[in-house]
């Protein structure tokens, strides 16, 4: 367990705590690639965390900018209706 004085290290290429603890997991990978794969690095566990930390960023950025077109909608669309109102404001019965 780490303190709670204990800073997270983030870095601009990781983008998590490369300090949290390691913990081991079970993968089932295709093993013409695994072996493929272990000629070129030395490290396969550091491999795989780097292109997940990778992998996170860019669906995090991807969320992100999705989030940022919705809300440019939103924004558009309520806009619109505070200069013009809806159609369907003129044959509310409410």
């Amino acid at each position: 367990m780490r303190s709670r004085n204990m800073v997270a290290t983030f870095t601009r290429t990781t983008h998590y705590d490369r300090t949290a603890p390691r913990r081991p997991v079970n993968l089932s990978l295709n093993a013409d690639l695994l072996a493929q794969v272990r000629q070129v690095t030395p490290n396969l566990s550091a491999t795989v965390e780097t292109l997940l930390g990778d992998y996170l960023h860019a669906a995090r950025e991807k969320r992100e900018d999705e989030q940022r077109q919705l809300d440019s909608v939103i924004d558009a669309v309520n806009a619109l209706h505070t200069r013009h109102g809806f159609l369907s404001d003129e044959f509310s019965t409410l």
